[in-house]
């Protein structure tokens, strides 16, 4: 009986055990990730973050009580200051990347984060979620132990606990909840989700748009990727080669998205979360080839360094108790378990329903014609002469992903449409010497008919004075 519970103990630990190079590259990619997100979002600081912008500080309060009072972006509503802690965010994700006091920069950089996404949840898509949940497990793992400036020698090769397991299950929950959404549609089981994806031209960038009449080859698509979600678990159940090809299978999938599809962060975010997967073998291979050494001298350790405390028996039990928590909390979002009375909406919500059950049936796009003092007509969000046709390029109309969710939102909420209108007159009278008089908010949509013609549907969301914003 005991050797029995040895092998499957030793079993559960092969299977759970990180190589510490993996954990290396995924610091390595973390904090890439952090400094493009942050790159993303900095021309549009003024916008999105501050009191001038779109969603100022009264009406975050508004919309989502209590987070003006968590957010250390909410602290002020001037520019300066958003750019000041964006700049020390970039520090800590700078110091993340070369493992220089390695813990401390992870945990300044998940607080600056979670403090930035609740300055603007509005913005934010499951990409953003995902960056943060790996940032907080990053966090409870020796991420600095190899080819940083903090690592030393003496370490065993791979690290298992309730850290690392964490860090799995989290990976692993965003496409078994997403499969077992999926299997609930008919789109995806026919191999037409893909096609119905690509035809939304408010996401469709790049390749994308090359590939978006290829028919037999999108359907081999959505049940390949159909077929993977429901393999996942094997991701972490498999071992060696056949797990290092399975990750490989899914990072394909994910830069397939980068390359057609404007999704702000998430495909970059997934391709770090598959990095801790890697088996060791891999690490070899890469490390036999290549041309310079890995690992950084150790360097002294200063009072500074000394301050910050190994991981004790409170961070395994936080640890155990966020695994815990992840488990539930997907289980009840699939409907697996009853949530509690009361619970809020924030908790049950699935955060991992990517084009699930099925994807949007149309595109849409917002117009915003303005009429100027000089009795010109332009497009507050371009800044061009309105032209209410269709436009050719419709992700290219909304800018980003940020923006385009942000659009979404104000469709449903009459303030948001109120103070985007403001901020759009102000940006326009900030930088013209003819003045925006009015402008008028309309939603465009298309509905999507992979055989027929296509018609456009307009809806009148409002009109707002420049002056009386």
């Amino acid at each position: 009986m005991t050797e029995r519970v040895n092998a499957v103990r030793a079993a559960l630990a092969r299977r759970l055990a990180i190589d510490r190079r993996a954990l290396a590259a995924f610091r390595v990619a973390l904090a890439l990730v952090v400094l493009v997100d942050l790159a993303g979002r900095v021309s549009d600081a003024r916008a999105f973050y501050t009191d001038a912008g779109v969603l100022p500080r009264s009406l975050l309060a508004a919309l989502y009580p209590g987070y003006a009072t968590v957010s250390l972006h909410a602290v002020s509503g001037s520019l300066t200051v958003q750019l000041g802690l964006f700049a020390l965010a970039a520090v800590a994700a700078l110091a993340l990347l070369v493992g220089y006091r390695t813990r401390l920069a992870a945990v300044v950089s998940l607080v600056l984060l979670v403090s930035l996404q609740l300055r603007n949840p509005l913005v934010l898509n499951s990409g953003d979620v995902l960056l943060r949940r790996l940032l907080f497990w990053g966090c409870l793992l020796p991420l600095g132990s190899r080819w940083a400036v903090d690592s030393g020698g003496g370490e065993t090769d791979s690290v298992v606990g309730l850290a690392t397991a964490g860090l799995l299950a989290q990976v692993v929950a965003v496409y078994a909840t997403n499969a077992v959404v999926k299997l609930r549609a008919d789109a995806w089981l026919r191999g037409d989700a893909v096609r119905y994806a690509l035809q939304l031209d408010h996401f469709t960038v790049g390749l994308g748009n090359v590939v978006a009449g290829w028919t037999p080859a999108l359907r081999l698509a959505a049940w390949g990727w159909l077929a993977l979600l429901v393999l996942s678990p094997l991701l972490v159940c498999l071992t060696g080669r056949a797990r290092a090809a399975l990750v490989g299978a899914f990072a394909a999938m994910h830069a397939g998205m980068l390359a057609t599809m404007q999704l702000g962060v998430f495909p970059l975010v997934s391709l770090a979360a598959l990095v801790p997967l890697l088996p060791g073998w891999t690490w070899d291979c890469a490390e036999a080839r290549a041309a310079v050494p890995w690992r950084l001298p150790r360097r002294p350790r200063t009072p500074l360094a000394a301050r910050v405390p190994p991981l004790s028996r409170a961070a395994r039990g936080l640890a155990a108790c966020c695994l815990a928590a992840l488990l539930v909390v997907n289980a009840v979002g699939l409907g697996l378990v009853g949530a509690p009375a009361g619970t809020p909406d924030q908790v049950t919500e699935r955060s991992w329903d990517m084009f699930a059950p099925s994807p949007p049936l149309s595109t849409w796009w917002l117009l915003a014609p303005a009429n100027l003092t000089s009795s010109e007509r332009v497009d507050a969000i371009t800044g061009e002469p309105f032209d209410a046709s269709r436009p050719s390029e419709v992700a290219s109309v909304h800018g980003s992903a940020d923006w385009r969710k942000f659009y979404a939102d104000a469709k449903r909420e009459p303030r948001l449409r109120a103070s985007l209108a403001r901020h759009l007159c102000a940006r326009w009278n900030r930088s013209h010497d003819t003045g925006m008089r009015t402008v008028e908010l309309w939603h465009a949509s298309e509905r999507t008919d992979l055989d027929g013609p296509e018609s456009v549907e307009r809806e009148r969301l409002g009109t707002y004075r420049c002056g009386s914003l």
